[in-house]
């Protein structure tokens, strides 16, 4: 009976840490989630105050 007991108590402070763990990465999630947010909306705007034109990598630029 004493040995099951220990195992509960190890399988609660196993939950528990895991709890702690997964609303750790909820809060991480959701921050990352706005500046995502936030890096996008920065982007358009970029892109709309610049005309919308794209760089391409591989092209050349005007002056050559």
């Amino acid at each position: 009976m004493e040995k099951l007991e220990e195992q509960i108590a190890h399988l609660t402070r196993a939950v528990d840490d895991l709890s702690d763990i997964v609303t750790r990465q909820e809060d991480e999630i959701t921050h990352l989630n706005r500046r995502v947010h936030m890096l996008m909306q920065r982007e358009g705007e970029r892109e709309a105050s610049t005309g919308g034109a794209v760089v391409m990598g591989d092209e050349r630029p005007p002056h050559y």
